[in-house]
């Protein structure tokens, strides 16, 4: 086990331990940072306290990282179309239609299936059972560029590096209308839908800021297509904040119109580039992957009717 300390600062004096801890370790979804608080792995000078302790001026918060436990996901041989790959981490571009990791109902045929079977014993352990290796993730229906860890000194510099908005993640989508603007900035915090809790919005209310700069590439046919940088990576980000602004990504049939594109089969994104620093070398690689054919399909067909 690894044990994290912490002390609190006067910027932090009033928050919850839940979330101070969230904003801290990137590498933890909110819900295991709950279990792992009614595990009694937190303590605030040297005594568990619950999720919804408010931090005092020079607390001493100590977390407790549990040892992996042996994984009881299946690997399977599932061919993988790796960009780059070495003895620390493996980019890999992610087809439409993969989930990355396995999920309650949803336990085979992942991307972590595949990277069972392909890297064996070589994934970090940071993000526990069901995600092996998975430093960021994209939704199932948006393809393109991932990075995996192989151990767990790679992951935690590659977290660090997505922290600091030092990490390049650009991606292509096609949204509805006409943006006016060639380029624009949405600064609009992002936390769970207070109805649906399967949907991300836009709020204030136990949100984390997120920020997505978005350059037009070209105006079609009722259609914008774009380039998105992402300096935060909050779930569904730029599907999010596409629809706050009122131009959702086309084929996106969680956040645009109820009638969908169907040929799309779901959400026009594709991430095209991903830049890190390697974790070993301290080079600065930079990768890049083609949109998929049902994206340039889509888009060729806009620029015939434009």
């Amino acid at each position: 086990m690894e044990t994290i300390r912490f002390t609190i600062t006067t910027e932090e004096v009033g928050k919850r331990i839940d979330a101070f801890l969230s904003d801290k370790l990137e590498d933890f979804s909110r819900s295991a940072i709950t279990k792992a608080i009614e595990k009694g792995l937190l303590t605030v000078n040297d005594k568990t306290v619950s999720k919804s302790y408010k931090l005092n001026l020079d607390d001493e918060v100590s977390f407790t990282i549990e040892d992996p436990v042996e994984l009881d996901v299946v690997a399977q041989d599932i061919p993988l179309d790796i960009v780059y790959e070495d003895d620390d981490l493996l980019v890999v571009n992610k087809p439409k239609g993969m989930v990355v990791h396995p999920a309650a109902g949803n336990y085979t045929d992942t991307l972590v299936n595949a990277l069972l079977f392909h890297c064996k014993d070589s994934l970090s352990g940071i993000n526990g059972v069901l995600r092996p290796g998975i430093v960021h993730r994209i939704d199932k229906n948006t393809s393109g560029l991932l990075i995996v860890a192989k151990n767990d000194i790679s992951h935690r510099h590659l977290a660090q590096q997505i922290k600091e908005h030092s990490f390049t993640r650009e991606y292509l989508t096609i949204v509805y209308g006409n943006i006016k603007d060639d380029s624009g900035t949405i600064d609009a915090p992002i936390g769970r839908h207070h109805t649906d809790r399967k949907k991300m919005c836009v709020t204030t209310k136990n949100s984390k800021n997120a920020v997505t700069h978005y350059e037009v590439l070209e105006r079609l046919n009722g259609y914008t297509f774009l380039r998105c940088k992402l300096e935060t990576g909050r779930t569904h980000q730029i599907r999010v904040h596409m629809s706050y602004i009122g131009h959702p990504v086309a084929g996106d049939d969680v956040y645009g119109p109820k009638k969908v594109i169907k040929q799309l089969e779901g959400q026009c994104l594709h991430a095209q580039k991903l830049g890190f620093i390697h974790p070993k070398t301290n080079e600065y690689l930079e990768f890049s992957s083609e949109i998929p054919s049902v994206f340039s399909e889509f888009l060729h067909k806009l620029q015939k009717l434009s």
